[in-house]
């Protein structure tokens, strides 16, 4: 349906210095998403450490919010309402900041 690049350039740059420039460029990224039912993305496994809502129809980013370490998303639903839930613990082997938060 469609296809584009994940991750801006802003932590990355040359000889590990970040380039703080965003630039949507895509880069690897270590971990899934989570679609919910209304037809949202959640994806933050990026070098960002953005966590991302992309409507699944236009893959259009409708929100994002910086975390204070890149993570993987979880959802649940109680009572009719669906939660989205984030450990943010980083990505070690990707030389990202370590965290150890869970943000809901």
């Amino acid at each position: 349906m469609w296809d584009r690049p994940l991750d801006e350039a802003r932590t990355n740059g040359p000889f590990g210095i970040p380039s703080m420039l965003a630039l949507r460029i895509g880069t690897p990224n270590n971990g899934g998403s989570v679609v919910t039912a209304g037809g949202l993305i959640f994806i933050a496994a990026s070098t960002d450490d953005l966590i991302r809502a992309i409507d699944i129809e236009t893959g259009k980013t409708v929100w994002q919010a910086k975390l204070p370490a890149g993570g993987q998303p979880m959802t649940y639903e109680e009572n009719g309402k669906q939660y989205l839930v984030i450990i943010a613990g980083g990505h070690h082997f990707m030389e990202t900041r370590i965290g150890d938060d869970v943000v809901a």
